[in-house]
């Protein structure tokens, strides 16, 4: 017997690995990395940013090591920490390359359990390093120089060790911080060697550092000038030789030290006294000085000197706001750095570009300034922690801070890997068309693709993202004058702004139709009298609104037709003026959704109800019980079917505006809305019967015959969506002395009607009634008696229509016979002892042809949420068939309700707790989805869109953000259901 051949894992293909180098093969024979032991090490070198620049840097490591290469070599082996740091500096940084090849030995600083040094650490590190006797300046430089490069290797490997390795990912402020740290360290080491420079064995003037810009905000770069200011007592010509010689000697050994801050410039005096600094700001300085010196603070120096100046500065900094021309100072400084960008870079500029990182910063110290004053919890350098804190006082809304936050922390982070590769001063981009450069980036950036697009779609569609993000809230804060420029004469813009610069800024602002949204503004601001006053008042804080939904064009669309539509109700305007909280939520659901404005045209009284009552959101201030008992009453009154019928519709059109608006406002869990759009349409149902028996009574006044409806399927388990159509079964149960055949002719009319009256076309979501789950589907009679169900049931019931049984409940109609039917069918769906194993198996039979024949052409099977994997259908039919095989057993489980039998399954010990959990997760994400899908497209539907605007806008009504993260979104669902599907296959298929 041949006996099976091991297979040794084989060298992966230089392609694989991602060199393309034309040395690759003979440096990994150089190296001896060729080999099939080698296979973890190559992996871990594939996923460098640039495996052939790491793969190089090595060779020339290991040349410069020469007889040490083996230690180096035998730890990449072991040590998976060392091979993701070397690694992922080597293939991110040419210059750190350069280091770690001139100064072999560095490597070790990689090796094992490597931390960040703490701030004292590092101060006491740079300080041994300039202690002892003086010596040449050439060698202190050169000394510093090496560590200070040592410090940031090993910071950068850290930084940079989760891209190739599952290694701690460094958060961007704890880098910002270390940086900042370790340039605090080398200031004060440049200031030690400076001071036995100038004074030798005399006793040196105070003098402190105060570190402005990044360094000052703790946020630094790992390459930036230093931005400084030099206080002394005294401020003398020693002092200010000693301040000269810092900046010299910083930036031959560490950085670029930048003295431009300080009064008056770079024409004024490098060095002042305390108190001639506080003179300066008191007299002369601009507001631009006065936000440069939010982000100050002592770094190196006399530590006392360095207190006392914040302490009398500070509070100056903090009533800047009330100086003249604040604001139009701040902006015109804004508009000052965008001219200094050219226009053709000027989208490949993170700093300094339209949506770029200095939009943020302005954004925020904008905020701080205005606010500080009276709030102290503001007084902070970092912009990050600055977001946080004007998050957290209400000045800025939390899911700005999260956004501006995340596009700000995403931008810098491109901004760190682009300095780390030459560790030169950049902000830009790469150039749109090189793709290689971009590609290295996003893998630096640790991108990863999506199902969509490759890492460099991904790092593509997330730029846009971010600095379409940053741009609009720039613009909330910065250009609100262009709405208030906006006359109630027309369309007339201030201070030079032209309709083609209006258009832009509304693009900006999220509109992709920004000349149609003009329009729309115009036809409102030009209503004549009181209306076209109050519009031009409303529409700048409304706007602002609607560009934070996913639609603002659909939404201004919507908000023009509903003020046209409100055009003679008074309370309409006065109430979106008075009570921001309406027209907030207003902008919200019309910029979301479709479905709802059409509903709120034709019964706009429940945009009050968008306020807030003493007891919370009005929109929930209601009991959808007592709103069915009204429906059904105010039906009653009416004689004449068609009209008690149009009274269902109205109240019925009211309630579906409510529910909807309250779903898409994050009020509503979604078993809550489920819940309620059935009680709806059984209260719909109920009128409807109500109404059509009284128009078919007969002379004697007495019904021929009682009526029952069933619920079937999402009706009968009150897990109704939008979309969804009701499924009923119609039985009836003749009258003392009338014959069974008189008694279902007369029912069938009635019944007939029902579904006539309710289908007729409308303006309204659609009433259709399906009966086609009645025995023997669209060929059978339509209504039956009692005893026709049981005998059927009893003797020709197929096993799909015992599986539709398990949601039958008697929902409308007599009350009584309903609940006859259901112990009538109860021995039907629950069998003693469970359905045999053959019933078994053609459920699953059925199931299969389901899922290969009722899923539409061309739909995506794992996007199609009531058909697809992992959708309602699969976790339906699960649970379903638990039901019919162990209902008999557990009583819990004769329950119409997916997710109570399914609760109901799992304490009973049917299912693990596990996979409960995922298929409930499913089955509510699915339904989530579904409805959403009808709340943004005005239709049902099943299929997720693909990327796009209407996937972000699904994804904002189904509650996932309210940014819009569409991809977000989808990814969840494909994980949530792929993982739903795994359990399916498990209990369904077995």
């Amino acid at each position: 017997m041949n006996q099976p051949v091991t297979q040794r894992p084989k060298v992966p293909s230089l392609g694989r690995l991602g060199l393309v180098d034309d040395r690759a093969s003979a440096n990994l024979a150089q190296l001896g990395w060729n080999t099939e032991d080698r296979i973890e090490l190559l992996w871990s070198l594939s996923r460098a940013p640039d495996a052939d620049a790491a793969l190089c840097a090595m060779v020339r490591l290991a040349d410069a090591l020469g007889d040490q290469w083996p230690e180096l070599n035998a730890a990449l082996t072991t040590d998976r920490g060392l091979r993701g740091r070397l690694f992922g500096v080597l293939g991110s940084s040419l210059a750190l390359g350069d280091h770690v090849v001139a100064h072999p030995q560095a490597w070790h600083l990689l090796q094992g359990n490597v931390k960040l040094p703490s701030a004292d650490e590092l101060r006491s590190a740079f300080a041994e390093c300039v202690a002892g006797p003086p010596t040449a300046a050439g060698s202190v430089v050169w000394r510093l120089r090496e560590l200070y490069r040592n410090r940031l290797l090993v910071l950068a490997a850290m930084d940079l060790a989760s891209v190739v390795e599952n290694l701690p990912v460094l958060s961007f402020p704890s880098v910002g911080a270390h940086l900042a740290d370790l340039a605090d360290a080398a200031l004060g080491a440049a200031l030690t060697v400076a001071e036995a420079a100038v004074c030798g064995d005399d006793t040196p003037p105070r003098l402190a550092i105060i570190a402005m810009g990044k360094c000052g905000a703790r946020e630094l770069n790992y390459v930036s000038d230093v931005d400084v200011i030099f206080v002394a007592e005294p401020a003398d010509q020693v002092s200010a030789r000693i301040a000269g010689e810092v900046m010299r000697l910083a930036s031959d050994a560490f950085f670029q030290v930048d003295a431009g801050l300080r009064p008056e410039g770079r024409h004024g005096e490098l060095v002042r006294t305390l108190e001639s600094h506080v003179a300066y700001y008191q007299q002369w300085a601009k507001t631009w000085e006065f936000q440069a010196l939010l982000k100050a603070r002592p770094a190196a120096g006399d530590a006392e000197l360095g207190k006392q100046y914040i302490d009398a500065l500070m509070p100056m900094v903090w009533n800047a706001c009330e100086r003249e021309d604040f604001v139009p100072e701040v902006q015109a400084m804004r508009r000052r750095v965008e001219q200094l960008v050219p226009a053709d870079v000027r989208t490949r500029e993170l700093k300094l570009g339209s949506g770029g990182l200095r939009d943020v910063e302005f954004a925020v110290q904008l905020l701080q300034l205005v606010h500080g004053r009276n709030d102290e919890t503001l007084h902070v350098a970092s912009t990050v922690d600055a977001l946080a804190a004007l998050g957290a006082g209400g000045y800025v809304g939390r899911d700005d801070t999260a956004n501006l936050t995340a596009s700000y922390e995403f931008l810098r982070l491109l901004e760190h890997r682009l300095q780390l590769q030459r560790l030169k001063r950049t902000h830009m981009l790469p150039a749109p068309d090189d793709d290689e450069a971009m590609r290295w980036l996003a893998r630096a950036a640790h991108i990863r693709p999506d199902g969509s697009h490759d890492r460099l779609g991904v790092l593509r569609e997330e730029l846009k993202r971010h600095h379409l993000r940053v741009s609009r809230l720039h613009t909330k804060l910065f250009y609100q004058p262009l709405l208030e420029s906006i006359a109630p004469e027309g369309l007339e813009f201030s201070q030079g702004m032209t309709p083609a610069a209006a258009e832009r800024q509304l693009a900006a602002l999220g509109y992709d139709a920004p000349r149609s949204a003009l329009t729309h503004l115009s036809a409102l601001i030009n209503q004549s009298g009181r209306r076209g006053r109050v519009q031009s008042v409303l529409l700048p804080r409304l706007l602002d609104w609607l560009s934070d939904t996913p639609d603002p064009d659909g939404g201004l669309l919507a908000y023009r037709r509903l003020s046209e539509v409100m055009v003679s109700q008074r309370w309409y305007l006065s109430t979106l003026r008075d009570k921001p909280a309406v027209a907030k939520r207003l902008m919200h659901v019309l910029g979301t959704s479709a479905y709802v404005p059409e509903l709120l045209m034709r019964a706009p009284e429940v945009v009050q109800n968008y306020s807030d009552g003493p007891g919370g959101p009005k929109l929930l201030d209601v009991d959808p019980e007592a709103v069915a008992g009204a429906l059904v009453a105010s039906a009653a009154r009416q004689s004449d079917p068609v009209r008690a019928i149009a009274i269902a519709r109205s109240l019925r059109r009211r309630e579906l505006a409510r529910i909807a608006s309250a779903d898409l406002l994050g009020m509503l869990d979604v078993t809550d809305v489920c819940a309620a759009l059935t009680s709806v349409w059984v209260a719909v149902l109920q009128a409807a019967l109500d109404a059509v028996i009284r128009a078919n009574l007969p002379e004697s006044g007495r019904a021929p015959a009682a009526i029952a409806v069933i619920g079937m399927g999402r009706l009968g388990g009150r897990e109704l969506g939008y979309g969804s159509d009701a499924d009923v079964l119609f039985v009836c149960e003749p009258a003392t002395g009338v014959q069974d055949s008189d008694a279902v002719k007369w029912a069938i009319t009635v019944a007939e009607q029902i579904r006539a009256l309710l289908g007729t076309p409308s303006a309204d979501p659609p009433l259709e009634v399906d009966a086609n789950l009645r025995p023997e589907g669209r060929s059978g009679p339509l209504v039956r008696t009692l005893a026709s169900y049981a005998a059927y049931y009893e003797q020709w019931a197929q096993p799909w229509e015992i599986q539709a049984l398990l949601r039958a409940d008697a929902v409308a109609g007599d009350s009584d016979l309903g609940q006859r039917f259901l112990h009538l069918v109860d021995k039907t769906r629950y069998p003693a002892g469970g359905v045999s194993p053959e019933a078994v198996l053609e459920i699953r039979r059925i199931k299969a042809r389901v899922d290969s024949e009722r899923l539409p052409r061309g739909a995506d099977p794992k996007t199609h949420t009531k058909l697809g994997r992992g959708g309602l259908a699969d976790i339906e039919w699960t649970v379903q068939l638990l039901q019919l095989r162990y209902a008999s057993e557990v009583e819990a489980l004769h329950n119409t309700s997916t997710l109570e039998s399914l609760d109901a399954a799992a304490e009973a010990g049917l299912i693990t707790g596990e996979d409960a959990d995922l298929l409930r997760e499913a089955w509510l994400t699915a339904t989530r989805a579904r409805n959403a899908l009808v709340l943004v497209r005005g239709k049902p539907t099943d299929q997720l869109p693909g990327p796009g605007r209407l996937l972000n806008t699904v994804a904002v009504a189904a509650g996932w953000a309210k940014n819009g993260d569409g991809g977000e979104f989808l990814d969840n669902y494909l994980r949530v259901t792929r993982r739903a599907k795994a359990v399916v296959h498990k209990i369904f298929d077995e």
